[in-house]
This record gives structure tokens, sequence and C-alpha cells, in this order.
């Protein structure tokens, strides 16, 4: 009997240690201002991740890890300004917390952004790059492509290639040394019709950067089938790499969810 003594706070400790390793650890924020964050969150869902939406700064708290979604960037910045965001980003940032940009959320984590509309607008920042807030026109010079990845293939496997998706996409311009360059694409086959975005043939120009705790896509990887690019992401939350083999991510050519095929995007359940 004096044995159960021992055993039972060993057991509550347990519990303790594992629900924090896995339950909280797996929470994801994503910044519910304005843009596709349901399909972030949807995309989470299926690798088995719940998301959060995040609108207020003490909701930061509750979360281990963040994406700033797609959307219109000046409209997202107001707003963040309205429900004093920044000062908590900031922080959240410089803590070393995973933060993933997608499109307008590459310009939020950005040091420096050009192209902006009369006035500019407030940045997160952290991230040692130049940003062309619509480097690639309005949209409709929206467009996809298949872009190689060899890093996150690397640790994700899949075919060499992503199905990006790019709706009045950014495109970063340079980044600092400290930056690993993940994408880019060449210009040229782009038909940017701005002449002064014109360049010689061959240039390419970078669509998807990670530097320490931050990942930024010029792209939109929630529209597609394609979970890779949130694995890639989950995998960067120090806390929970001893679970990290239970993400499995899923690319478009060998997967299906519920016995329907996987075809293009999108693929927002």
């Amino acid at each position: 009997m004096q044995d159960w003594f021992l055993i039972i706070p060993l057991l509550l400790f347990l519990h303790c240690f594992l629900f924090s390793a896995t339950g909280k650890k797996m929470v994801v924020g994503v910044l519910a201002l304005q843009g596709s964050l349901n399909e972030h969150i949807a995309a989470l869902k299926r690798l088995g991740v719940k998301g959060v939406e995040v609108r207020k700064p003490e909701q930061l708290l509750n979360v281990s890890s963040l994406i700033i979604p797609g959307g219109e960037s000046t409209t997202m910045a107001k707003l963040a300004e309205l429900h004093n965001l920044f000062p908590a980003l900031r922080e959240f940032v410089q803590m070393g917390k995973p933060v993933w940009g997608t499109c307008a959320g590459l310009i939020f984590l950005a040091n420096k952004a050009t192209g902006q509309k009369t006035g500019g607008q407030e940045l997160v920042g952290g991230l040692d790059c130049t940003v062309h807030r619509n480097f690639f026109g309005s949209q409709i010079q929206s467009f996809e492509t298949e872009l190689p990845i060899p890093q996150v293939v690397a640790k994700e496997g899949g075919p060499p290639c992503f199905r990006a998706v790019f709706i009045r996409a950014p495109a970063i311009l340079d980044v600092g040394p400290d930056v690993e360059v993940l994408a880019d694409i060449p210009v040229s086959a782009i038909a940017i019709q701005k002449e002064e975005d014109s360049t010689e043939s061959g240039k390419k120009v970078i669509v998807a950067v990670k530097q320490g705790n931050l990942l930024a896509t010029a792209f939109h990887p929630e529209l597609t089938a394609d979970t890779r690019w949130h694995s890639y992401f989950l995998k960067m939350v120090p806390e929970i790499e001893v679970g990290a083999s239970a993400i499995v991510s899923t690319s478009t050519t060998t997967q299906s969810f519920g016995g329907r095929p996987i075809i293009d995007f999108p693929i927002y359940q």
C-alpha cells in the first residue's frame, strides 16, 4: 500500500509533463485579422494539429508558434494597429517563437518593404530582407507555377516541385547573410506588365526564405492539398521535436483525403 503513495505522485507528474509536451505545444496561432486564416487552420487540422485564431495580444500567450496569413497587407496593418498588436507580435518574434508569414505575412515580417501605398505601413520586422510589396503586379497577374523546393523536399519528401499559387504576390529583392533561401523563381518566366519590373533573361527573385525562427513564403501553400510547407513549419517548434515524427505531410501526387483523389487547389475543407 505504501508503494501507491509513491506511484500516484509520479503518475500525476508524468501526466502533466506529457500534456505540456504534446497538447499545449501543438497549438498554432493564426493571425485572424483578414485574409486566408481559415485555409491555414484547415491545413493544420489535416496534419492533426490544432490551429486557433489570434486577434488580441493576450491570445499570443496561449500559442507557441504563429502563422500570419495572406491577405491585403495594408488592411491587416491598420487592423493590427487598431488592436495594438504590433508590440506583442514583435515581442513574440524576438522571443524566438516560430512565425511563418505567407504573402502579406511575408511583408509583415520583413525589415524593409518597397512599393507600398502612400504613407506606407507598419511592419513587425525581424526578417533581414527587403520585400517589394506587389512585385508580380495586380490581381489579374496572379499565377501558379511548379516551384523547386529542394530544402523542403529533403525534410518532407514528396515531389521535387511544389505547385505554388501567387496572388498579387510580393517578392524578396535581397536578403541578409543569415537568411536561407528556400525557393526562387525566374522573372523571365512570369508575365510582368510593368516596364520598371522587367529584367534581363535568367534573373531570379526570391520567394521563400528561412531565418532562425522565421519562415516566409510569397505564395499561398494553404490553398493547395500539399501540406509539406505546414509540416516543415511545425517542425521548427523546438518543443515538439520529440513528436515531430507524428506529423506526416502529404503531397498532391501521393495522397487522398476521405477517399477522394487529390486534385488541384483549392482544398479548403
